[in-house]
């Protein structure tokens, strides 16, 4: 069983959306300070990154966030933070957030989110980190995309042993377990030649 310090959580900054997103995003920042497990996010106050962030605080827990300074300019950082880091651009944002977090999981979101999830996901398969990622599957939001990936193996795109990277679960505690236990594979060979 792995132990985490700091999970980072990729979610939506969109305000508007459905109050049961903005309810799971407290219950993922009041399950990690639950857990003593800080939460690494991308710094903003909108959205259910805010939520997110307000949850967490309020239960006791640590939240480092990582803002580019051009959202930082347009008052999108969060004020309260245990920590805000600002950095130069989106891709020094994303490498920071790796760097300071054990896991990932993402809970509903747009492109930014897939973008940024699947980017985890593939430092783990391509063995750049040993970090485990997980989609926050709550009222089937991922449903389509975890049948995506099941149809991508079933063509040959990915690998059979890297389809369980991507690990699902329909409750924050449920995730957080499965991420804690799942089993990486290790990759001795990319490449396989007739």
């Amino acid at each position: 069983m792995r132990s985490f310090r700091r999970v980072c959580v990729y979610c939506g900054a969109s305000d508007d959306v459905h109050e049961r997103w903005r309810a799971l995003a407290r219950e993922v920042g009041g399950a990690l300070a639950g857990r003593g497990i800080a939460v690494v996010y991308g710094g903003g106050n909108v959205g259910l990154m805010g939520e997110l962030a307000d949850a967490a605080l309020a239960a006791g827990g640590q939240v480092l966030g990582v803002i580019p300074e051009r959202l930082q300019a347009l008052e999108l950082a969060h004020g309260g933070l245990t920590e805000l880091f600002v950095v130069d651009s989106m891709h020094a944002r994303k490498m920071m957030m790796a760097q300071l977090s054990d896991a990932f999981l993402a809970l509903p979101g747009g492109f930014g989110t897939l973008e940024e999830i699947f980017e985890a996901t593939t430092w783990t398969q391509l063995g750049f980190h040993d970090k485990p990622v997980g989609l926050l599957d709550a009222h089937g939001y991922y449903q389509p995309l975890v049948q995506f990936v099941a149809q991508a193996v079933e063509l040959g795109f990915i690998r059979p042993e890297h389809q369980d990277l991507l690990v699902s679960a329909p409750t924050a505690t449920e995730l957080l377990d499965r991420l804690a236990a799942v089993q990486l594979p290790v990759r001795t060979r990319w490449v396989t030649r007739p």
